[in-house]
């Protein structure tokens, strides 16, 4: 019986993995050119974005996540003055600003998300405490 139960928490695990590869093979990820972080690092705080994604986003399906410099430091100055970052003690060079376009489907998403509806230019605001630091999600939304 044990055995048993054993296989089959096997075949649920394999069966959980092979679904969340094939919610994000269909996932278009560019992490852009970057002169502030290395591809390591924005790569790190991409996978970040995407842990928090299947987390927290169920319902939602992620079609692109990108890293654009430009804009991400046009939207980081706005966190730094009037956003959490005013307030929060970080520093700008520990913050990085990622985009996203998403589809919530028929079974939704968080609650204050619209089913069957695509949101684009989605932002995840990205702090560490220091060069070496884990990225954390501070923020996102519009």
């Amino acid at each position: 019986m044990k055995k048993l139960i054993t296989i089959a928490c096997l075949v649920l695990v394999c069966l959980v993995v092979l679904i969340l590869f094939y919610l994000n093979a269909n996932v278009t990820i560019d992490i852009g050119e970057s002169t502030k972080f290395s591809k390591e690092e924005v790569q790190t705080a991409v996978n970040c974005v995407i842990e928090n994604f299947e987390k927290n986003f169920q319902g939602c399906d992620l079609k692109k996540l990108w890293y654009d410099e430009e804009k991400s430091n046009s939207e980081i100055a706005s966190y730094m003055s009037f956003g959490r970052g005013s307030v929060n003690g970080v520093k700008e060079e520990n913050v990085i600003i990622l985009f996203s376009n998403f589809y919530v489907n028929g079974t939704g998403g968080p609650v204050s998300l619209n089913p069957h509806s695509p949101y684009n230019g989605w932002n995840w605001i990205l702090i560490r405490d220091g060069k070496t630091g884990n990225w954390k999600i501070d923020d996102s939304g519009y």
